[in-house]
């Protein structure tokens, strides 16, 4: 949605219902709890019986993990992209600059 109106949307995550209210689209937070739930379920059935909580607390490190990991590749492409821009740059500057 672009404007400012929420809508609940029911979801499952981990056996549970639960109604999230949201600005995004509903097959956008459908979407994302489906994540949340597919990650809950392969941690439960890494650790094996563990209390929901801690299983909930695992599954939400990992995907910060998977977060963080993929922001600090951005990163670098991006750091990447800009040193080669540079070096074109300069390139450019030098056969300009000799014609």
């Amino acid at each position: 949605m672009t404007d400012d109106r929420r809508e609940s949307v029911t979801v499952r995550i981990a056996g549970e219902e639960h109604t999230i209210r949201s600005s995004a689209e509903p097959e956008y937070t459908t979407r994302c709890a489906a994540y949340v739930d597919r990650r809950f379920e392969e941690i439960k059935k890494q650790v094996g019986l563990l209390e929901r909580h801690k299983v909930a607390i695992l599954a939400a490190l990992s995907i910060t993990d998977e977060l963080f990991q993929a922001r600090d590749t951005q990163e670098q492409t991006g750091s990447q992209i800009a040193e080669r821009v540079n070096a074109l740059a300069a390139r450019l500057e030098d056969s300009l600059s000799d014609g």
